[in-house]
């Protein structure tokens, strides 16, 4: 089957391109190498993956990368993800993650493709919600520019599935975490924390540490990605582990599974944009797509830890 992945290179998009090219798909990466890296592809590319350095927003590149490799399946996960940045850059995050967005919807209904897998965001959407864990239902409340441009993506996929047929689904991702993580960002905060600990350094702490987040593994996110992409299902479905674990838990965590001196936090201020509790309820996911969160924190950290 061909593939296009957006994003391919990065982080949670290259565990996807493998999972592709291990089962047999043909499999075309764009990406514009921002933080991903061609290091993150080298099997893949071995393999047969073809790589375009492509800037999302450059619509026309987008879409002779379409036309050359017209895919069936289209999984995009290219974004500015960094809330830090969207607070201090509202205009560059809404080009990247909503024009972006766009530019792909429009190149993967011109080439005929069957499905659209986005990936999208749970916290960043439901801001400090009311309800925990989250349904999809619960109103929409970002408090940074990021979760405001997904809702837009999110809003343009269901769009284009109404306006032009094309099926499109949304994956509303927890904190994901694994290898390959990039240490910038938020939701780097496990591979900076793994940094930390590797090299004798004291983790920051943003706030007091008792905010919390719902850690999902990548192999996790790569599979619901996989069962999203042969699914009907359409509109946004939460990916998590339906679980809180506070900064200060994912820290003993990490103490109970890296050998050496413990880490002890270092505290600063909090910072604005990041909310106070998030946890993605799945329900929907379990039954709609027969997804449910498998590796345990404990778990996933030694395999975070492994390759490094």
């Amino acid at each position: 089957m061909d593939c296009l992945v957006t994003g391919g290179a990065g982080f949670i998009g290259s565990n996807l391109v493998d999972a592709l090219v291990e089962r047999g798909d043909r499999v075309t990466v764009i990406d514009d190498l921002s933080n991903g890296s061609r290091e993150n592809l080298s099997g893949a590319l071995e393999q047969g993956a073809v790589l375009h350095v492509i800037d999302v927003r450059d619509s026309a590149a987008v879409m002779d990368a379409f036309r050359a490799s017209k895919p069936e399946l289209v999984f995009h996960l290219a974004a500015q993800v960094d809330v830090r940045v969207s607070v201090a850059h509202p205009a560059e995050d809404a080009a990247i993650n909503v024009l972006g967005t766009i530019a792909v919807l429009e190149a993967a209904g011109a080439v005929g493709a069957r499905r659209l897998v986005n990936s999208s965001t749970g916290g960043g959407l439901y801001g400090d919600a009311k309800i925990h864990p989250t349904p999809e239902h619960h109103p929409i409340q970002p408090l940074a520019p990021y979760g405001q441009s997904k809702l837009a993506a999110e809003g343009y996929c269901e769009l284009f599935t109404r306006l032009h047929g094309l099926s499109t689904v949304s994956l509303r991702y927890g904190n994901v975490y694994g290898p390959r993580q990039d240490v910038h960002g938020e939701a780097g905060v496990v591979a900076i924390f793994l940094g930390c600990a590797l090299d004798g350094r004291r983790p920051i702490v943003f706030g007091d540490g008792r905010q919390t987040r719902d850690w999902v593994e990548v192999g996790d996110v790569v599979r619901a990605n996989l069962l999203a992409a042969e699914s009907e299902v359409t509109g946004p479905v939460n990916i998590g582990a339906g679980r809180e674990t506070s900064v200060l838990e994912l820290i003993s965590a990490l103490n109970a599974v890296v050998a050496g001196p413990p880490l002890i936090p270092e505290f600063a201020p909090e910072r604005l944009g990041e909310v106070r509790r998030s946890s993605l309820d799945p329900a929907r996911a379990s039954l709609e797509l027969g997804w449910e969160a498998q590796v345990d924190l404990a778990t996933g950290l030694r395999r975070a830890l492994a390759p490094r």
